[in-house]
């Protein structure tokens, strides 16, 4: 708790030492692990010991002191109004101040402020200390979560509750990249290495909270991705960007002062603009930092089932199935599914054995295909096949296996399922109601509103075809 307080306490002087600044300074677009092993350590070293021109870093402590009473003073006078600031303005508990700040530096990486107002209330009126945090289970907090994104901030946070760590958004990276002419990918190790080191270096040691939250905020109002405000922004003295975009409109007058740059030549200096991507002058301090190259998805492919019980008692019940802990969506419900190869063959194999694993014995019904779903993950793009299996007729199941539970469609609504299984509840309600004549959703298809099947459905169709009758399954009405 002591290092969560001390990442938000602003009104209490503390001696300006490197290790508290350590554990209460921004890092990367991630949490810097709290401890690092024999070869991390190693690593980082290595890349450390690469040679770096003082013109990338803070070198003077002069500079420092005035990036920070730059930033702070500005933070003072234009800082939104925000939930979490009113919150933190109202509470005198030291340590609920801190949870309130850490939850939200939490929620706002990689998520707009918009979005994250309205879970952010839920969140602290649910939990409103740490302490009901760290008593909360992963299932509560993964439920809240749900259709957030980025699943894995809020097991962080419910596992930061006895362990906590930094974090920083991508706003606190794209002023840093500017201040001190940071061209390289931010997200290489190395590089993001060295944003760590500048983000301790400049952390007020007296006011480290509001420091965090004044450095997201000069990024997210000032320091913009494509129009920044640059004659608003209060460290635009310090700022190497800015610094060289004067020296362009300069360098025509005679007698223009030198400007600093960078010793080393670009080729050999690994915070420089890559050689072959140099500085454009009509980009001015968008130039900094340069995103690398995004690789397209890679593409992947799933055959689901949405299994119901129509008898149940109070109601049509559906099966859903726990991810595993690690991995893509860790530890979410979803129905029960089965990769598939692009082509789909020899799998139908495979997902009758899945269902049959939570739910046996299957009935005789066939499986029915409802469409496909497309979902975009940040690296994946994944292709469902969706399928309906009724247990028409069938007592209904007085256990379940470990991981698997039966819930009505009202408690799906509200169940820890990421926004692709909502898609893929989406198509089966519609089927179920008789109102997928054709969905206007690009990303949500039909049988009957796919006027042509990619090729790899349709190979997919023609296999399940030889091992499934083609007669409906009788159906119940909600």
């Amino acid at each position: 708790m002591k290092k969560l307080r001390a990442s938000v306490r602003s009104h209490k002087k503390q001696p300006a030492n490197h290790k508290r600044r350590g554990k209460c300074a921004l890092s990367s677009s991630q949490a810097k692990p709290s401890g690092l092993d024999g070869l991390a350590k190693q690593k980082r070293e290595e890349l450390l010991k690469t040679p770096v021109s003082p013109y990338h870093l803070f070198s003077d402590i002069a500079d420092v002191t005035a990036f920070r009473r730059n930033l702070l003073s500005w933070y003072d006078q234009e800082k939104r109004d925000l939930p979490w600031r009113k919150r933190v303005k109202e509470e005198a508990n030291l340590d609920r101040r801190a949870y309130a700040v850490w939850v939200s530096e939490v929620m706002l990486q990689q998520t707009q402020v918009a979005t994250v107002i309205d879970y952010y209330t839920r969140w602290m009126q649910k939990w409103p200390t740490l302490q009901d945090l760290a008593s909360a289970s992963l299932e509560e907090v993964n439920q809240l979560w749900s259709g957030l994104g980025y699943y894995s901030r809020g097991r962080r946070l419910q596992e930061g509750a006895r362990k906590v760590t930094g974090v920083v958004d991508g706003n606190v990276i794209r002023v840093l990249c500017r201040v001190r002419a940071i061209g390289a990918d931010p997200t290489s190790s190395f590089v993001s290495h060295h944003l760590w080191d500048l983000a301790q270096q400049l952390v007020d040691p007296a006011r480290p909270g509001d420091f965090n939250q004044a450095a997201m905020e000069l990024g997210a109002t000032v320091c913009t991705p494509q129009r920044p405000l640059c004659s608003h922004c209060p460290v635009q003295s310090l700022c190497r960007a800015h610094q060289r975009v004067g020296q362009g409109q300069l360098s025509a007058l005679p007698g223009s002062p030198d400007i600093e740059e960078c010793a080393l030549n670009t080729r050999q200096c690994q915070l420089c603009l890559p050689s072959t991507n140099p500085w454009d002058p009509n980009m001015g301090v968008v130039n900094f930092p340069r995103k690398a190259s995004r690789r397209p998805p890679r593409e992947e492919y799933s055959a689901t089932c949405v299994v119901e019980q129509p008898g149940a008692t109070g109601g049509p019940l559906i099966l859903l199935v726990q991810r595993p802990n690690s991995g893509l969506l860790a530890g979410l419900w979803e129905f029960p599914s089965v990769t598939l190869e692009p082509s789909g063959q020899h799998q139908h194999k495979a997902l009758l054995q899945e269902l049959q694993h939570w739910s046996a014995p299957l009935p005789t019904t066939p499986l029915q295909h409802l469409g496909e779903v497309i979902h975009v993950f940040s690296h994946i793009k994944l292709t469902y096949q969706v399928y309906s299996l009724a247990l028409e007729g069938q007592t209904p199941a007085s256990t379940t296996p470990p991981g698997a539970r039966w819930l009505t469609w009202e408690e799906f609504r509200n169940a820890a399922v990421s926004t692709a299984m909502k898609k893929v509840f989406r198509v089966y309600e519609e089927h179920r109601q008789g109102t997928c004549k054709g969905s206007k959703r690009p990303q949500v298809c039909t049988p009957s509103s796919r006027k042509k099947p990619s090729r790899g459905q349709q190979v997919l169709d023609r296999f399940f075809q030889r091992h499934i009758p083609t007669h409906k399954p009788n159906s119940t009405t909600q």
